[in-house]
């Protein structure tokens, strides 16, 4: 995590490279530029997603904004293709990485072991198909032609942070991201990415008990991310009445882009 794209940009370039022990692999530059301006930029979205969950108001916001801003929003689509077949190249690969880890029943030792945690996949993706493997490789290159065809018409993508498909891809194809903070939603419960967990169920959230004293503001500007300072007692908000808000409304949660 970094505090600003620009950060984010040199951490990039740090990490990226040929590995030299892959024949496979040879130096080339992201093609980012520092210094470019944001006026004019082309910025690709789906509409479809942006109207379907998971999509928010802060999303169709954040698209409203870089119209603002001088960016030029521009519509994109890609085919209707199984884009979650592409797993099983990542399921496997984590697999190899973690082998030992596998056959030594080191990751008995994780915690989270729900059918979908990564202890299960380790163990389940000793049983891909090599053949499947293949054919999942294959797609991948021609999912990788469809975003080389995208970029040919944008300069970047703007998309809600929990859509799986760019998830996906972008893991597949090599594709940065930057997700950023855009805005506030109300939840209800903790998010996980995993399946339910009877054992551990998902924490609730009650404003009431949790901020007794504060305003709906206040609670909101508590769950701001770690950077930002606390107000001080001189200029703290005053507290509201307890029939301000109900106890059963959810939290405000920060919402990415």
């Amino acid at each position: 995590m970094t505090r600003t794209v620009e950060d984010a940009l040199l951490v990039l370039q740090a990490i990226s490279g040929p590995d030299a022990g892959d024949v496979f692999e040879h130096p080339q530059s992201s093609g980012l530029r520092r210094k470019r301006k944001h006026q004019g930029l082309r910025v690709g979205y789906f509409p479809a997603w942006m109207k379907e969950s998971p999509a928010t108001d802060v999303d169709r916001a954040a698209l409203e904004t870089i119209k603002k801003l001088g960016m030029v929003p521009v519509e994109v689509e890609l085919p209707n293709w199984p884009y979650n077949s592409l797993n099983l190249i990542l399921f496997a690969e984590g697999a190899a990485a973690f082998e030992e880890l596998t056959l030594t029943h080191g990751i008995d030792q994780l915690k989270v072991q729900t059918p979908d945690a990564w202890p299960n996949l380790f163990r389940q993706s000793r049983f891909l198909s090599a053949v499947d493997f293949v054919q999942a490789d294959r797609f991948r290159r021609k999912v990788a032609q469809e975003m080389a065809r995208i970029f040919s018409q944008v300069d970047l993508l703007l998309v809600p942070s929990l859509r799986d498909e760019m998830l996906t891809i972008s893991n597949q194809t090599g594709h940065p991201s930057l997700t950023l903070r855009a805005g506030f939603v109300q939840v209800a419960e903790a998010r996980s990415d995993w399946a339910p967990d009877p054992k551990n169920p998902l924490p609730k959230f009650s404003p009431r008990a949790a901020f007794p004293t504060a305003s709906p503001s206040s609670a909101a500007s508590s769950r701001k991310a770690p950077s930002a300072a606390p107000a001080s007692p001189s200029n703290a908000p005053s507290p509201s009445p307890p029939s301000a808000r109900p106890p059963s409304d959810p939290p405000l949660r920060c919402r990415n882009m």
